[in-house]
């Protein structure tokens, strides 16, 4: 798993990483640099060091986008790039709606494309890489580099055991009194995971000998765009600052608030995906045309928070049934669900109707009229 890590790093550096699957039976395996950064010289080198056409890699979300399949499967496809393709180019095919694929050339990702996918999407960049294959048998100059660390060899098995890692590791770094406008007896505790990547904060309002049971309980998913500047694209930032007001005037509560923009597809990301839904595409469609799921999110920090902090009975609240299913799969009693209400405006209204329709979230009395705004639920 270190040498994947390593590889993640390497890809969101912009440096190609060497793929191998160790029981593909002797099939070659894969060069691979992501399409997100990638540089004038990019496809020049990789095709200097494989001696081979260079391809295009694409999640099945993606694939379908493109108005690609692997037999009516959904499937990561490999397709054909032009030799003189750019930067530019490849960006435009991994990224707009029905972008141009020749569907007569497009073939299965080999495992070692899937795994570069898969570690551009951990990464939280494009997941859309291009790719040669190659063994390093066949290729001295790729010898030479892997022999001197300027290229890593990374396996699929690695890469799986990367991602498929289901114990999440959360150290204690520091906690702080934070008075804020909403409640002025908070405390910040900061957790970073045991990659050194990602930071979590859990945010304590009131003395927590006088917290309600259940304690009640708030997962707020990072926004920069609603949380800090008001976004009206979303309730983000009304649902952050209305779960505060509620702690504040029931006793205290915690705001798990965890660092995960654009349900976990990155700040750039979901810049694009806005761009998208300026066109016409909801939330969701957005998401899947960029090549991500319709939710990447995961709730293992908001639980492993709520164990250091030794909460097992909460109340919730969300209008996100995943949430609830998260908890109670992880063993914390939600004890109660507590509804949230944000306000609907023109820029959000679609947003809101995406999350009842295309994800089942709890939003009907608000789309129906019959619920006043309170502080927004996502």
């Amino acid at each position: 798993m270190h040498e994947a890590e390593r590889g993640l790093s390497d890809l969101q550096q912009g440096r190609p990483l060497y793929i191998t699957a160790p029981d593909a039976g002797g099939a070659p395996g894969a060069l691979v640099a992501v399409v997100e950064g990638a540089r004038p010289g990019t496809l020049a080198r990789l095709a200097r060091l494989t001696g081979q056409p260079v391809r295009l890699g694409v999640t099945a979300h993606r694939a379908r986008a493109m108005g690609l399949t692997n037999g009516g499967r959904p499937a990561p496809l490999s397709v054909p790039l032009p030799a003189a393709a750019t930067p530019d180019d490849m960006l435009r095919l991994a990224t707009v709606p029905n972008g141009a694929g020749r569907s007569g050339a497009a073939r299965p990702a080999s495992a070692a494309e899937a795994a570069g996918l898969t570690l551009a999407r951990l990464a939280r960049l494009i997941p859309a890489v291009v790719t040669a294959p190659v063994g390093a048998a066949e290729s001295p100059a790729l010898r030479r580099s892997l022999e001197r660390g300027a290229i890593l060899h990374v396996t699929t098995t690695q890469v799986e055991l990367l991602a498929a890692s289901t114990r999440l590791e959360l150290t204690y770094v520091s906690d702080g009194p934070v008075p804020l406008e909403d409640a002025e007896d908070a405390c910040f505790i900061c957790f970073r995971e045991a990659n050194g990547i990602l930071e979590h904060v859990a945010v304590l309002i009131g003395e927590r000998g006088g917290w309600p049971d259940p304690v009640p309980v708030r997962i707020h998913s990072a926004c920069l765009t609603g949380d800090l500047f008001g976004s009206l694209r979303c309730d983000c930032g009304e649902q952050l600052r209305g779960s505060l007001r509620i702690f504040a005037k029931g006793g205290g509560g915690v705001l798990l608030y965890l660092a995960q923009e654009g349900r976990a597809i990155g700040l750039g990301n979901k810049l694009r995906a806005y761009a998208l839904q300026q066109q016409g595409l909801d939330t969701v469609d957005a998401d899947c045309t960029l090549g991500f799921g319709a939710d990447e999110r995961l709730y293992d920090a908001a639980i492993e928070m709520l164990r250091h902090l030794e909460i097992d009975r909460v109340r919730l609240l969300t209008n996100n049934p995943d949430k609830v299913r998260a908890l109670r799969e992880a063993g914390i009693d939600v004890a109660e669900r507590a509804a949230l209400y944000g306000t609907l405006n023109r820029h959000n209204l679609a947003y809101v109707k995406a999350k009842v329709s295309r994800a089942g979230h709890w939003l009907g009395d608000l789309l129906s009229g019959a619920a006043n705004g309170n502080g927004g639920g996502r």
